[in-house]
């Protein structure tokens, strides 16, 4: 993720009404729900700027992971009693299990592949204590898919103001997002783009990934967003 969209990444997804309070209570909830290994440890992966993390931290023995060293820097100062790891979810090896493995908010789709989306449901897998459970949010389905599809948002902060418009299109088995962006400050007004490659893969393919790590599966349709929910339960 190119770093100026990292530095104003959160003011965007506030302004957008994401609810990182209420999803993770809901993730709490389901835990209760599905039962787990019977400890409290959990890692999140590709966990951003930590905002689930901060909400999380406060029932769990929370451990976080992403890619992106600019968006871990911010989770760091979110969070500085956290500990975070720079890693890839397709072969990250932390030498340890957690009794819950999450991936939200549709990070799984950064995967381009069925081989990366099962080599990374795989590495989350094993990363899971016996009747552990792995919460992953799918991106959207192909046949949500709305070809051509675009939209605005606006940030009006006092000091910082932000036109966000994007766009989709569809590339084979997968989608590129394209984001246009017209951020002012106090001291500077600057325009800059943004495309992010997605994949757009299957209810079956997500469920055929968790099986073949191992995993019994069941859905969650309403999800913590309204995307769904796949959750994985580790056998003991």
């Amino acid at each position: 993720m190119a770093s100026r969209f990292t530095q104003i990444y959160d003011a965007v997804y506030d302004a957008a009404g994401k609810d990182y309070r209420a999803e993770a209570r809901r993730l709490t909830e389901l835990v209760t729900r599905h039962g787990s290994s019977g400890g409290r440890t959990l890692l999140d992966v590709a966990c951003g700027t930590g905002r689930h993390l901060e909400h999380l931290a406060r029932d769990f023995d929370a451990v976080g992971l992403d890619i992106d060293p600019e968006m871990l820097a911010i989770a760091q100062r979110r969070l500085p009693d956290t500990e975070l790891h720079e890693a890839d979810m397709r072969r990250f090896d932390l030498q340890r299990t957690f009794d819950i493995v999450t991936c939200l908010f549709s990070a799984i789709g950064y995967m381009q592949t069925g081989e990366e989306l099962r080599a990374a449901v795989a590495t989350m897998a094993r990363h899971l204590a016996p009747g552990g459970l792995l919460f992953l949010e799918p991106w959207i389905f192909p046949e949500q898919f709305d070809e051509g599809h675009f939209e605005a948002l606006l940030v009006d902060e006092p000091q910082l103001k932000i036109a966000r418009i994007g766009r989709s299109r569809r590339r084979g088995d997968g989608c590129t997002v394209v984001m246009h962006f017209l951020v002012a400050t106090p001291q500077d007004t600057e325009f800059f783009e943004e495309q992010i490659q997605m994949g757009l893969f299957t209810h079956a393919q997500y469920e055929m990934a968790l099986t073949a790590a191992g995993l019994s599966v069941t859905f969650d349709s309403a999800g913590l967003m309204g995307r769904g929910l796949f959750i994985g339960i580790k056998g003991r």
